[in-house]
């Protein structure tokens, strides 16, 4: 009966929606008022295959065994491709890796002490009978409170799932330990491998070139801010654009020291020469075909004068990226979100489709009927809601089985989602995205309807399932 009631609650050609090449917007952003390009380069000019996670894990371990003495047996941990994903909050003194929600919450059933999942009646008890974290422990602006800490980076993966095996062998084998060491020696281990070197090797997609050559011949002002080196930089760039990449950009910076370099006016612009010496004399301009090293945003804007809405910068960590521009600045700004091409095949199928309007009817069916009190009707109610959380970990699990999708919990957006919504005016899964769009295109955000309002459009009439208008003229979108 269900699957014939589903039948009818989905509309036609549902699953095939979304996109995974759609830029979404989060703010209205015209593209024709935009004069110069920024970007940030890990993770967005340069995008890494996911073995690289991997490597960086098995260095980092290797680092703890051989540089801190932790115990051999560590050794024994490989790597779990999809155990972390990103956005996830990290309790220091606990040694807990859990999801938080937009308000606060911790969703119950996504809290692990190392590779173990936390009963949900002892997460409760651990954090004084209620799964709320206060806002000064959960995080202070950059995603770092005194107790938490926010793993916001690509490069957290490994990272999070190095503490889980770590954590997980001394609680295996009774061994006592402090959860705040564990944390700093495996954050020093994972900032101590030499990758830089070799990344490059890791770079996947070859449309950085593409994207670059197109906003240059249309005129458009490109510029470098990165907190990575510039030998590793150069070799990278070199990898996917060519050796003259340095003719594309009006202005490079390494090593920024974001996110210091947005809010902070202390450093001076240094430059360095071609062989990366550092030179010492001042900087009275920022000239193409220079290198400057550190530096600050306010001596950036006295010597560019690029400034407001006609700046796009794109970047992937939502606070050292992106925060400072969005709200000191008035930059717009582009997160790149890789996760998106994983999750839009997820939300594209049958089985997510299903599972998602299913649960949205049973919720408004639990809704409209809770006021009848008589025993039958409570014992129905009773089998709804049981019925609606064998559902949940279904949807959680099409997405990642331990925490399921990085933009949702149960119904609420996460604090990662929420801060994506804050802090970004568009966001797309590679900086690829830009090619399927003119340079003059201008994105709408949907008007997704308050809780008070009416849903005025058909689709959000339907089931929640259909929330892009105008998708068949979207086509074009590879």
């Amino acid at each position: 009966a269900v699957s014939y009631v589903i039948f009818y609650l989905i509309p036609p050609g549902v699953c095939s929606l979304l996109n995974p090449s759609t830029i979404y917007a989060n703010n209205e952003v015209n593209l024709e008022e935009v004069d110069i390009y920024g970007f940030d380069y890990d993770y967005t000019l340069a995008l890494y295959s996911s073995a690289l996670d991997e490597m960086i894990y098995n260095k980092a371990r290797e680092f703890l065994v051989q540089h801190y003495k932790y115990p051999e047996g560590i050794s024994k941990y490989d790597y779990i491709p999809n155990f972390a994903t990103r956005g996830l909050h990290y309790d220091i003194q606990k040694g807990l890796l859990m999801k938080i929600d937009a308000f606060h919450y911790i969703q119950l059933g996504t809290v692990y002490r190392g590779l173990k999942p936390v009963p949900d009646d002892e997460v409760m008890k651990l954090y004084g009978g209620s799964n709320h974290v206060p806002l000064h422990q959960v995080s202070g602006f950059y995603g770092k409170g005194p107790k938490m800490k926010q793993f916001m980076d690509v490069f957290s993966i490994p990272e999070m799932t190095l503490l889980a095996a770590a954590n997980d062998y001394f609680i295996s084998n009774d061994i006592e330990y402090d959860p705040v060491h564990l944390y700093k020696d495996v954050s020093d281990a994972i900032g101590m491998v030499h990758i830089k070197g070799y990344m490059y090797k890791w770079i996947i997609g070859d449309e950085t070139y593409a994207v670059l050559h197109r906003l240059a011949s249309h005129g458009k002002k490109l510029f470098l801010i990165t907190n990575s080196p510039f030998s590793f930089v150069d070799k990278g760039m070199k990898y996917m654009v060519g050796k003259e990449w340095r003719d594309f950009f009006d202005v490079v910076i390494v090593q920024a020291d974001k996110p210091h370099f947005f809010n902070d006016c202390v450093k001076p612009f240094r430059r360095l020469d071609s062989n990366g010496d550092l030179q010492w004399d001042r900087i009275k301009s920022l000239d193409k075909g220079q290198i400057y090293k550190q530096g600050n945003l306010v001596d950036f804007l006295k010597l560019t004068g690029w400034r407001g809405s006609k700046v796009f910068y794109f970047g992937d960590h939502l606070y050292s990226d992106l925060a400072d521009l969005m709200l000191r600045h008035g930059w717009r700004t582009g997160a790149i979100v890789p996760e998106l091409e994983v999750e839009t095949k997820v939300v594209n199928t049958e089985q997510y489709a299903q599972s998602l309007t299913w649960l949205q009817a049973l919720t408004g069916l639990l809704e409209r009927m809770q006021m009848y009190r008589d025993p039958e009707s409570k014992k129905v109610l009773q089998e709804w809601l049981k019925e609606r959380e064998e559902l949940r970990a279904v949807t959680k699990n099409l997405f990642n089985p331990h925490f399921g999708s990085i933009f949702r919990t149960c119904h609420n957006p996460t604090y990662f989602s929420r801060r994506l919504c804050r802090f970004s005016d568009l966001y797309m899964a590679s900086i690829s995205c830009l090619l399927n769009y003119d340079l003059s295109y201008t994105f709408y955000p949907r008007r997704t309807p308050l809780q008070h309002e009416a849903p005025l459009w058909m689709d959000q009439l339907c089931t929640g399932c259909m929330k892009t208008p105008f998708l068949e003229e979207m086509a074009h979108i590879r």
